[in-house]
């Protein structure tokens, strides 16, 4: 059987964030577990010969790159649905919540959230108009639905109407390589990052819908009310409308104690996530919030939100706070920073809820999705 496959989020270089993640380690889990079947990886620019996860793997780049509504119309309307004319594969997968409307070929699409529709102010209005137009007839389209979790599915029906038969849940997983770290290696990660002081941690990208603001807002406010003496890291990319968050950072009584990293490694992610006081990730809205999950594996205490998908994926291993409360995230900033019998317990529960996550459980999900769309 030939697979088709949009792979636009493998990009070149270090840059997997939560779709790339899901893209890579989905495909990275099928490409090995079916040798027997071609998967035609569709690239949208030079690839990264690491993305070639296998001899079962053809890569094929087709132009233009798409990283904005006008191209990604030429792409997947016009360079994807053409290329899909002439090869005929049995099914055409896309990870990334798009896929193309001028095929007949059996498509499975992966939709991770309608955050958009929720928070449209977020997101400029041209890319806004193409999600409300493309996105409900990409899944009225596709012949099955994955969801990441069952916050997203249960969006997708009742904003969308798509029959719940027709969606199937895979969920995210943390990467093998995100686990404890020793003690020596927790304390050298504090000297290096947060001069030797406990810390909490953020992870994402600095987008509005990751809620900076308010756990800015809300660390000024633990800050004042303990006197402590921890600090905040928060790691990660400027990505888009990133104005206001930067805003608040400069009006903080306590910026000094707050550091922006940027981008780290993953072997730094790791140690970062292992050495924290406690993960704070308050998004209001995400379709699974893969930092969660990461920092529970890692033995990080976890504070998230209580709405979307993340009660669901913390599954009972978190503080859980209103993101829409500086008066909520800071109260859970302070129940955690107070109680280490409170962490020991939160880390504990954390830790086993991990099981419940696994990139080759999820790679052979989605394998039923690609089957039951072949039919």
């Amino acid at each position: 059987m030939e697979i088709a496959v949009n792979v636009r989020f493998l990009l070149p270089g270090d840059k997997l964030e939560g779709i790339g993640r899901f893209t890579y380690e989905t495909l990275r889990h099928l490409v090995q577990q079916h040798p027997e079947h071609t998967f035609h990886f569709l690239f949208d620019r030079a690839f990264d010969e690491r993305y070639r996860f296998g001899p079962n793997v053809v890569p094929h780049v087709l132009g233009p790159p798409a990283r904005h509504p006008l191209l990604w119309l030429a792409w997947f309307e016009g360079a994807v649905a053409r290329w899909l004319r002439r090869r005929r594969p049995a099914v055409f997968l896309s990870p990334d919540g798009y896929t193309t409307l001028r095929t007949r070929v059996p498509r499975v699409t992966v939709i991770h959230d309608l955050a958009f529709e929720h928070f449209p102010q977020d997101v400029s209005p041209l890319v806004l108009r193409y999600y409300r137009y493309f996105t409900p007839r990409f899944a009225k389209a596709s012949r099955r639905v994955v969801a990441v979790s069952e916050a997203t599915r249960q969006d997708l029906v009742q904003t969308y109407g798509v029959g719940p038969e027709k969606i199937s849940v895979v969920y995210n997983a943390a990467d093998a390589h995100f686990r404890p770290q020793p003690v020596a290696v927790q304390q050298a990660t504090r000297e290096r990052f947060s001069a030797g002081k406990p810390y909490f941690l953020f992870v994402g990208a600095l987008q509005p819908r990751k809620n900076l603001v308010n756990l800015l807002q809300a660390f000024d406010q633990f800050k004042a009310a303990t006197g402590s003496s921890a600090k905040l890291l928060v790691v990660g990319r400027t990505a888009w409308k990133a104005g206001p968050i930067f805003e608040v950072y400069q009006r903080m009584h306590y910026r000094h104690d707050v550091h922006l990293t940027g981008r780290v490694t993953d072997t730094e992610l790791v140690a970062l996530y292992a050495a924290a006081l406690a993960t704070c990730y308050v998004p209001y809205f995400e379709g699974f919030g893969i930092p969660i999950i990461e920092a529970q594996a890692c033995a990080s205490p976890v504070i998230t939100s209580n709405c979307s998908s993340m009660p669901e994926v913390a599954g009972g291993g978190a503080r859980l706070v209103d993101p829409l409360s500086v008066d909520s995230i800071a109260a859970g900033l302070g129940e955690v920073h107070a109680s280490e019998s409170y962490r020991a317990e939160l880390i504990q529960k954390g830790l086993q809820n991990t099981q419940r996550f696994s990139w080759a459980e999820s790679a052979h999900l989605l394998w039923q999705e690609i089957l039951a769309a072949r039919g």
